[in-house]
């Protein structure tokens, strides 16, 4: 290939590169976009931002204002908050905190409490798994990172399966159930759930959709080939780069 070839062909892709970049930023609407600007938002969570990326997510989650939706284990509220913005004071998010966690650890209880306090829009949940009660008629269920904490073997074998059944109850005809998480090996079994905190995603997709949910596809927006899936999660060298997995499945018509 001669010079002027070859610097067309690398102009040619640097265009299609910054058309992607345009492609991806396009995909976040304005109303999510406003959620991340949000003042309100504490600054250690728009820290966060860079490695998490919600607005692809609440992207692919299809988030609209006026939505009615469930952050299933909300944790510190990172996603809670974001949820609120972006549907709005005509909206509603249902904020649910696991007992079981707030038991293990007080914080968690205290964060659903402050999150909701913040937040009008904000309705608070908790309530162990077996006897979770989700509203019903949500435009969506979202939950990070946090899938796996179903199989932790304290909870009955079960447990998986019967918040699924209550995701699908929850959800109207055509909802959203998205699922992000630490991704185990292919082939992973379950146990890894309780020493790595991680799951193998065709594990979830199989549950998933034994409940009845459509799966509809997935995102590789926090993919890294760098994480060989073996370390615990909460592992220094680890903590905050691990390859993550988001699926998108619906309830049918």
């Amino acid at each position: 290939m001669n010079a002027t070839r070859r610097a067309a062909s690398i102009l040619a892709a640097l265009a299609v590169t910054a058309a992607g970049g345009a492609a991806v930023a396009a995909q976040v609407p304005a109303h999510v976009a406003a959620a991340l600007a949000d003042k309100a938002r504490p600054e250690a969570d728009v820290k966060r931002d860079a490695a998490r990326k919600p607005g692809e997510m609440l992207a692919f989650g299809e988030v609209k204002p006026g939505q009615k939706v469930v952050d299933l284990v909300m944790g510190g509220g990172y996603f809670t908050r974001l949820l609120s913005a972006a549907v709005g004071p005509n909206g509603r998010v249902y904020a649910y905190q696991p007992t079981e966690f707030v038991q293990f650890q007080a914080s968690y209880g205290e964060n659903l409490k402050k999150v909701a306090a913040e937040r009008a829009n904000v309705t608070p949940i908790q309530a162990t798994f077996g006897e979770m009660d989700l509203p019903d008629g949500v435009d969506l269920v979202f939950t990070v990172q946090n899938y796996h904490d179903l199989h932790l073997t304290p909870f009955p074998k079960d447990t998986a399966q019967k918040v699924n059944a209550e995701v699908f109850k929850s959800l109207k005809p055509g909802g959203v159930y998205l699922i992000a998480d630490h991704s185990a090996s292919a082939g992973a079994p379950l146990d890894v759930a309780m020493s790595l905190h991680r799951i193998d995603q065709a594990i979830v997709r199989r549950e998933v959709e034994a409940a009845g949910f459509r799966y509809e596809g997935e995102i590789p927006l926090l993919r890294d080939a760098a994480d060989a899936r073996t370390v615990n999660v909460f592992q220094p060298a680890i903590r905050g780069k691990t390859d993550q997995f988001v699926m998108k499945f619906r309830k049918p018509r």
